[in-house]
């Protein structure tokens, strides 16, 4: 009896290992899909005003709100709602990227580069950790909050560096909601739960990106 129990016990491990290892694949097969539809989406809203990128982040913004009620229900209407999310976001940054490529393409590719190195690095730091990160989370969203205001504060404020300091802070507070987020990767359960990750993620990612273009292209 006791070596039955044993090995229902070493199943069981198994079984959890495998439903982790699953939701870690088909997540960074989402966040893989999303990037190339920002990338799409980028491509397409190149010659687009700064105007019609914000029209375009604010509906990107609606269909985040709208996967947190679609994963409840259907997985694929979810799905499809992050896909579609992944072009606004790219056509709502076309904009933007058009201008770092025409002062200097070599800006681009840098921080592309940094990007995935600081994912790499930070993302395998908070998924392999059995430290809970749930607090460092809290403290990184509410320091978020504070670096939108500091944000609005340098639109109509002259701040030394400023540019600079809202950069170097926000990769701060975004490695340590890089390492919640791969944490909360190990530690959920469940399919449904792909999109939203996939989505916090690749957010993760491009505001680590844009960050590192800021500071890149300050440099030169």
């Amino acid at each position: 009896m006791t070596r039955q129990i044993d090995r229902d016990s070493d199943f069981a491990g198994l079984s959890d290992s495998t439903s982790t290892g699953s939701l870690f694949g088909q997540t960074m097969g989402l966040v893989a899909v999303t990037m190339g539809l920002f990338a799409l989406g980028s491509y397409l809203g190149r010659s687009l005003s700064y105007g019609w990128g914000w029209v375009f982040f604010i509906a990107a913004f609606v269909c985040l709100i709208g996967m947190r009620f679609a994963v409840r229900g259907s997985g694929s209407g979810a799905t499809g709602l992050l896909f579609a999310f992944g072009v606004l976001m790219g056509l709502a940054t076309g904009p933007t990227i058009v201008y770092y490529v025409s002062t200097g393409p070599a800006v681009v590719w840098e921080a592309s580069g940094a990007t995935a190195l600081f994912m790499l690095g930070l993302g395998s730091a908070g998924y392999a950790t059995n430290r809970d990160l749930s607090g460092i989370g809290r403290i990184a969203f509410f320091a978020l909050f504070g670096l939108i205001v500091f944000g609005v504060i340098m639109i109509f404020t002259q701040i030394p560096n400023g540019s600079l300091i809202y950069s170097v802070l926000g990769l701060v507070i975004f490695a340590g909601l890089t390492m919640f987020d791969f944490q909360r990767l190990r530690l959920s359960n469940g399919p449904n739960t792909a999109p939203l990750l996939a989505a916090s993620i690749f957010l993760d990612a491009l505001n680590v990106f844009l960050f590192f273009l800021n500071i890149f292209d300050r440099r030169k």
